[in-house]
């Protein structure tokens, strides 16, 4: 298994509850769809010792599951539409577990 972690900060002009919600919902949605994709959670509430808004915990069957995610054209949609366009920085770490 890998487990896939991103944490963003968000572009302060947006809606920052509204955008939240919206990377929430929709990538938690993304559960189901794509195939290899075992657990999605995204956490949007924190507390304010936090210097990130919002952070994506996932686990997928193997790393070429975490490369087909990642191009999965529904994927891809989400992130085009929902997290990209409202995000300043992001950043990852991807490693495997037994």
């Amino acid at each position: 298994m890998v487990k896939h972690i991103i944490l963003w900060k968000l572009k302060p002009e947006h809606n920052i509850l509204q955008v939240k919600k919206g990377m929430k919902e929709n990538l938690e949605g993304l559960l189901g769809v794509v195939p290899g994709l075992l657990e999605m959670k995204v956490q949007i509430e924190s507390l304010d010792t936090s210097n990130a808004d919002v952070m994506l915990y996932s686990v997928l069957e193997s790393e070429q599951a975490l490369k087909n995610y990642a191009t999965h054209p529904e994927h891809v949609r989400v992130a085009d539409t929902f997290v990209r366009p409202f995000t300043e920085s992001r950043s990852c770490i991807d490693f495997k577990v037994d």
